[in-house]
């Protein structure tokens, strides 16, 4: 009886274990996503834009803007400060259909897993345009994030790796090639009215 009880003892706890591992792997889960099974589309697309920028070229961006006096610099020095990586890859196709469903998916399914969470979907039949936006949270803190843009003739996705800062991202929209989101914050509301 005394050995069926450790028994049990002892597969309470492997299990435990077993469950405690399974949560921090999915909390550790890095957020850079794998995008070589998009390299395909190269062959085929009109015009293709890949960038990367890793550790090593964000260290340099640092080190140059920390010698500059413009507010809009100092803000980028911020907002990259924590970030590992930013990749991008573009694709624009001469006709509708040059891409498969399965191409967008394969990139999709590293997005549905408890990892990551939807923040923005937008469907337009009009344009065929769907956006989606996935953040990865970490605790507190956004530990990436990722946009799935898909058009008729262009596929777009971004990953960023690391802490990001909505705030400070939003007060940069416009500048240095951020597009204009249209976010609109509390205080500029405020300021409005």
């Amino acid at each position: 009886m005394k050995e069926i009880i450790i028994g049990s003892i002892k597969l309470i706890l492997f299990s435990s274990i077993l469950i405690v591992c399974a949560g921090a792997t999915v909390l550790a889960q890095s957020a850079r996503l794998q995008l070589g099974s998009l390299d395909k589309l190269d062959a085929i697309a009109e015009q293709t834009v890949d960038v990367t920028v890793d550790q090593k070229v964000l260290q340099l961006a640092k080190i140059f803007l920390s010698k500059s006096k413009k507010p809009d610099e100092q803000k980028v020095r911020e907002l990259i400060g924590e970030i590992e990586g930013i990749y991008v890859r573009h694709f624009t196709f001469e006709k509708a259909g040059q891409y498969s469903v399965a191409d967008v998916e394969a990139i999709r399914s590293q997005l549905n897993n408890p990892a990551w969470a939807k923040m923005i979907n937008v469907r337009s039949k009009r344009n065929g345009q769907n956006i989606d936006v996935y953040t990865q949270i970490n605790g507190n803190k956004i530990g990436g994030l990722a946009v799935l843009a898909v058009e008729d003739k262009q596929l777009t996705v971004v990953n960023i790796v690391g802490p990001i800062d909505l705030e400070k991202l939003s007060e940069l929209e416009g500048s240095f090639g951020i597009p204009g989101l249209d976010i609109e914050r509390t205080e500029n509301k405020s300021q409005k009215e």
